[in-house]
């Protein structure tokens, strides 16, 4: 009997199976990794826990159950009095529209240099992107005295407006590095075809270069706007009025007289690390497919 053209097919699940057999077998040393891999996660995860575990108990629960043992009844003592003594919710703002205005600025700038360091090849771009590089290993301590008297001379010490540009400027560096790092592997092709077009410079720049490394600058925007949430140590120094303060520099009042209460502490905690783990998570799929789209090219 011949057989018909419909019965030489393979079907899904016949490819599926032939796929499952020739998928490798883990051995004995990725199962260590794994297992390491999660010891590890479930370690980062404790602090998570304890926090989120002791917020929602009472003083008089805490001291009954201790550290570890779950609440007996839900209480929101410790998160009220620590939002209300600090006045969390200004803090929070604070720090939203600084890490915001952060993010956005140091990736215009970032943007802008690489373009011209990457593509443009301006004369002197090997020493430019030196000076960068060097940016990026000064520490901060060094650049607190010039920095705290410079914003007192021009009239920015204690705004926002002083943190934010220094911070956009410290996070271009690494941001132009990386950016350019990108464009000097830019299919040159593509900028050839659009100058023939009749492109001018800034048209080859939003129309063909920002399109294609969108998901780049994405990421590199995530990035930014995590580095500025978590910073401490320049906000601490430029932003002195307590209407101008961030959350991180709210979370530094638990040295002072609230560490005798640790539901509050608890309930700091887990304040302070809330924000930055629900922007993650809405975020993390732009971290996902940059980093995808980074590895393929």
């Amino acid at each position: 009997m011949a057989l018909t053209s419909t019965s030489l097919k393979p079907t899904k699940a016949t490819e599926t199976l032939h796929a499952a057999k020739r998928r490798p077998k883990r051995g004995m040393a990725a199962w260590c990794v794994l297992f390491v891999l999660a010891v590890v996660l479930l370690l980062t995860l404790i602090p998570f826990f304890l926090a989120g575990l002791n917020a929602f108990k009472s003083a008089a629960d805490y001291a009954a159950n201790g550290p570890v043992g779950l609440p007996r009844e839900l209480s929101f003592e410790g998160i009220i009095s620590f939002w209300e003594n600090v006045d969390f919710g200004n803090k929070l703002v604070n720090s939203v529209v600084i890490s915001t205005a952060v993010a956005v600025s140091a990736v215009i700038l970032s943007l802008l240099n690489a373009y011209a360091i990457g593509i443009g090849r301006i004369r002197g771009h090997r020493v430019l992107l030196a000076l960068f590089m060097i940016g990026l290993t000064l520490p901060q301590e060094a650049l607190v005295y010039p920095l705290y008297y410079l914003s007192k001379e021009v009239g920015l010490y204690d705004t926002k407006a002083s943190i934010i540009i220094v911070l956009a400027v410290l996070q271009s560096a690494f941001g132009t590095y990386f950016v350019a790092s990108v464009l000097t592997a830019f299919p040159r092709e593509i900028l050839e075809a659009a100058k023939i077009d009749g492109a001018g410079r800034l048209n080859i720049l939003f129309r063909v270069v920002l399109p294609i490394i969108r998901p780049t600058l994405m990421v590199l925007g995530t990035f930014f706007f995590i580095w500025t949430w978590n910073e401490f140590f320049l906000p601490l120094v430029m932003l002195v009025s307590d209407s101008n303060q961030t959350v991180t520099q709210a979370m530094g009042t638990l040295q002072g007289e609230m560490t005798s209460d640790p539901t509050t502490t608890a309930g700091a905690a887990l304040l302070g690390m809330l924000p930055t783990l629900i922007f993650f998570l809405i975020f993390q799929r732009t971290l996902t497919k940059g980093i995808t789209a980074g590895a393929v090219k």
